[in-house]
């Protein structure tokens, strides 16, 4: 049953006895929302399967605003203490998500019982999170039936000989694979987590870290990838250059540029324009610091 809020106007879904917020309540994929609903990201992965060129994952950082940030990594029962909390002082968060520091299925079983957890306390509120993709694919359905609404796949290359430049090594079932072969797997593991989320109709985002000179001339096929994959939206990012990666000397993109290829990408599927690059424990409204 959908009723209408009179908070916002939007839909939102009513289950048993509880109104959950509308799929475009979400404040990343919808524009229109992010003046009026925040999210909070709980910082319960610590790990990652996976190591980009450009990334280094400072856990205690209290002044860098960027992604794989943040200031400690929460147990699952301290994020729900935290979550508790946070909801009595404010009542403008419609998401919960898990963006980090690691990837949130890198160690699936913190990830899945923080959003079993979070689900059973707040049905109301909807839930996402954010991921390289490589383990997604066989935790769609935990995802789903767990109450997760909305996925972010980064997607930084669909072509393995881009993606070979990106990524310096790929693990999965104890294995280490680097270069091409690894780029290889990561796209297939990608490509196979996309169709299954789609077939449990998940609202999906595609992000890309846009890297000049290594993947800045690729995102038109990535954005072309992405809409055959049926993803809702995409959110292009200019990399941060950040100290001891590989890619540190790299320039980060302009405005105009960003502008350019957003409005290439735009020919393929939706773009996000209000991404604020938040912090693997960001809250509140994107337009605000945290």
């Amino acid at each position: 049953m959908r009723l209408k809020s009179a908070e916002s106007g939007d839909d939102m879904i009513q289950t048993g006895l509880c109104v959950r917020r509308a799929v475009s309540d979400h404040p990343c994929f919808y524009g229109s929302a992010s003046a009026r609903w925040g999210r909070v990201h709980l910082p319960v992965a610590p790990d990652c399967n996976i190591s980009c060129n450009f990334c280094n994952r400072l856990y205690d950082c209290a002044n860098e605003s960027r992604p794989a940030v943040t200031r400690r990594i929460l147990k699952p029962a301290e994020a729900m203490a935290y979550l508790g909390r946070l909801l009595d002082s404010r009542r403008d968060i419609s998401v919960v998500g898990i963006a980090g520091p690691g990837d949130p299925l890198c160690d699936p079983g913190r990830t899945l019982e923080t959003i079993h957890a979070v689900h059973a306390a707040y049905p109301e509120l909807l839930l996402c999170i954010s991921t390289n993709g490589l383990n997604l694919a066989e935790y769609v359905d935990d995802l789903a039936d767990n109450g997760v609404t909305h996925v972010t796949v980064t997607v930084n290359a669909v072509d393995p000989l881009v993606g070979q430049r990106i990524y310096s090594r790929v693990s999965l079932d104890h294995q280490t694979r680097r270069g091409k072969e690894a780029a290889e797997l990561l796209l297939a593991r990608q490509q196979e987590a996309m169709a299954r989320l789609k077939t449990r109709n998940l609202m999906v985002k595609i992000n890309t870290v846009v890297i000049p000179g290594v993947n800045a001339g690729h995102i038109a096929a990535i954005a072309e990838k992405a809409a055959d994959w049926g993803a809702d939206v995409m959110n292009c990012i200019p990399m941060i250059p950040v100290a001891n990666t590989p890619f540190e000397n790299l320039e980060e993109p302009d405005a105009a540029e960003m502008a350019r290829l957003r409005d290439i990408a735009s020919f393929y599927v939706p773009q996000m324009y209000h991404c604020r690059r938040c912090r693997a424990d960001a809250v509140g409204l994107l337009c605000a610091k945290g």
